[in-house]
């Protein structure tokens, strides 16, 4: 019985593992764009996706919920934003920034 060692240097393991990575790139697509589905045409968002899109912290996301200035929804312990409200809330301050 002849053993036959094939490591990454043969060109079936080189494809095979391009193949792998492509499937992979394509699998971390689609979970990040399943992710941003519409419910209701409305794409939410969570708190920890929103601190890390705006640069601030989940502590100070609840302090704007607290003081009225983001508008939220809440369903049982998830806190969840509009993409749409976030929006309108980034251009209002701009607006404030620029008076």
């Amino acid at each position: 019985m002849n053993n036959i060692w094939i490591d990454s240097s043969d060109e079936r393991i080189r494809s095979l593992l391009g193949s792998i990575d492509r499937i992979r790139a394509y699998v971390l697509q689609l979970r990040k764009n399943s992710r941003k589905r519409p419910f209701n045409n409305e794409i939410y968002i969570t708190d920890r996706e929103l601190s890390e899109k705006l640069k601030v912290s989940r502590r100070t996301l609840q302090e704007w919920r607290y003081n009225r200035i983001i508008p939220y929804v809440q369903i049982a312990s998830k806190i969840l934003y509009r993409e749409r409200d976030v929006q309108q809330m980034l251009e209002k301050q701009m607006r404030n920034v620029r008076q």
